[in-house]
């Protein structure tokens, strides 16, 4: 448990004196530590956040210590940009980049992370799993560590026949991936999070022999896909008692091209290609993997919250836990993130400060506001250039408001879904992000939360006087960059992937039986749900005539 102390970080922010250039000098002896638990597409599907079906009681344990905020919204719902905001403060919209690949530092090069920032005031930055995005040509930031940044060595798989199979003739993509799902009767340590585990362990106890204070940032990376854990996290949830989709078509009214196809989920081998829906039987088993991995990330977050007790660091260590976004689970008759919907939008935040009680609030906050809260409790100066705001206040007075309303964007089809989200309403306009004129026709979405909890209608049409007063609320932002370039090719596009190019390779893999590149006539109607339309629109796509469709046509 975590001990009581008369030291109670929301008033007591350290004094310091100041130097000859009238900065200030912070003294590190009685500064707090800090431990930031970074959790991959984790949902609020969890036991404090009124989940009955959820085994989280760790999570549980934690958010009883602390506070709990019931409506914490990432800014954007895939992992690279919405990680850019954690750890940089500065929305996607204001860094220009909405996809995987674009370091963040090719936007804003000098920018201060929030692990360079607590260095420069005296801290030991250190990082193990998932922190930034690395991966798809993007990389770790190393100037954010003191120390290098830990990657466990464990594979995806402990069974070597649900990993990816070799590349040959008749392997697709999903065959290269592997399964979605695995059950394996090992221990914790066969998976990542359970070296992740083990190394946050190690450190603590080799920061409790240190009197220079730490920020610790562990990521733990399930339950992002593939839903793989040991059998024994399965083992405690009953598939046939959980909950299931009770909306499994898009909202009505929405823009065709608001919502997704779940492109990722449908990259691994077993998984149908979209538009075939997934089977009931399916979403169950998938739903079951979902919760177990969640409780086996869990039982890993319980051994560092241990050891941090052990060591005797929990009377002096500010503890937040952050989802990085939420998660469809077949809910809309969607899967994964890749939206601007509740499901996706929404992610758990809990905040546990030594000397804190209990406590739960519905202000409004956004995943940048963690770096200047973080700064606060810890009684460093203010950063400037942030878009985030503190909500320190909040942990002793949290029925205050923070926010009148979140934002978050997600690109698709070469426009921007700019979101606004107030505690009833969620607005969403869609719009080219490169457009300088205001009067630019945009498409919108609407939703009232009060009247409609599931999103099952755009009310955006019936409803002009709620979307005008959200309207001037997005209008208060700066214009959205577009997605900046990465190299000097003038004809490259300034857009991000969108998961709708995303789904389309994914069907191109499909039909690619050959692996050859190309798509026949016969390929192309694969599995067309129109393939009278099908057959129209293949000579369109044959660009140069020869009689076969490449993936870049």
């Amino acid at each position: 448990m975590f001990c009581r102390s008369s030291f109670t970080l929301i008033l007591a922010l350290a004094s310091f004196g100041w130097n000859s250039a009238n900065e200030p000098v912070i003294p590190t002896a009685n500064k707090p530590n800090v431990l930031l638990i970074c959790v991959d597409d984790l949902k609020p599907a969890i036991g404090c956040f009124g989940d009955k079906s959820a085994i989280t009681p760790n999570i549980d344990q934690l958010a009883s210590r602390g506070l709990r905020f019931d409506r914490a919204y990432c800014n954007q719902a895939v992992c690279s940009p919405s990680r850019n905001a954690l750890m940089t403060s500065l929305r996607p919209q204001t860094l220009g980049i909405y996809d995987l690949p674009t370091n963040f530092r090719k936007s804003r090069p000098d920018s201060v992370t929030l692990g360079q920032y607590f260095r420069q005031h005296g801290y030991k930055t250190q990082a193990m799993g998932k922190i930034f995005h690395v991966g798809h040509g993007n990389q770790e930031d190393a100037v954010s560590w003191d120390i290098p940044h830990f990657r466990p060595k464990a594979g995806q798989y402990a069974l070597a026949n649900n990993g990816p199979l070799a590349k040959g003739k008749d392997t697709t993509k999903s065959d290269e991936k592997g399964t979605a799902t695995e059950s394996a009767d090992v221990p914790d340590e066969n998976y990542s999070d359970g070296q992740i585990a083990l190394e946050a362990v190690r450190r603590l106890e080799e920061a409790s022999q240190s009197d220079q204070p730490f920020l610790m940032a562990v990521g733990f990376l399930k339950p992002h896909l593939p839903f793989v854990a040991p059998k024994k996290y399965w083992d405690m949830h009953d598939p046939n008692k959980l909950p299931q989709p009770a909306v499994l078509t898009a909202p009505l009214g929405a823009p065709s091209y608001a919502p997704q196809a779940g492109g990722e989920l449908r990259n691994y081998r077993g998984m149908p290609a979209s538009p075939e829906p997934i089977s009931a039987e399916t979403t169950r088993h998938l739903i079951h993997g979902y919760y177990a991995a969640t409780s086996y990330m869990d039982a890993q977050l319980g051994k560092v919250l241990d050891a941090l007790d052990k060591t005797g660091l929990a009377k002096n260590t500010i503890v937040i836990l952050w989802g990085d976004h939420g998660w469809h689970l077949g809910d809309h008759g969607m899967w994964c993130k890749h939206t601007n919907y509740e499901q996706a939008a929404r992610i758990p935040v809990v905040i546990a400060v030594p000397g804190s009680k209990q406590n739960t609030t519905k202000a409004i906050v956004e995943t940048v506001d963690i770096y200047p809260t973080l700064v606060e409790l810890a009684g460093l100066p203010a950063p400037t250039g942030l878009d985030g705001l503190s909500f320190a206040k909040l942990l002793q007075q949290p029925d205050n408001p923070h926010r009148d309303h979140a934002i978050h964007v997600y690109p698709r089809n070469n426009l921007l879904g700019r979101a606004v989200r107030t505690d009833r309403y969620r607005m969403v306009e869609w719009k080219s992000p490169e457009s300088t004129n205001d009067n630019q026709p945009a498409e919108y979405e609407l939703y009232d939360y009060q009247t409609d909890p599931n999103e099952t209608v755009n009310v955006a049409a019936s409803q002009p006087a709620i979307l005008s007063q959200l309207k001037s609320l997005l209008a208060k932002h700066p214009s959205a960059k577009p997605q900046i370039r990465t190299n000097s090719d003038p004809a490259q596009s300034n857009k991000a992937p969108t998961s709708d190019q995303q789904d389309r390779k994914t069907l191109f893999a499909k039909r690619d039986k050959d692996s050859d590149g190309k798509l026949t006539f016969d390929e192309f109607l694969t599995n067309q749900p129109d393939k009278e339309l099908a057959q129209k629109r293949f000579p369109k796509l044959d660009k140069n005539r020869d009689g076969v469709v490449t993936e870049e046509e």
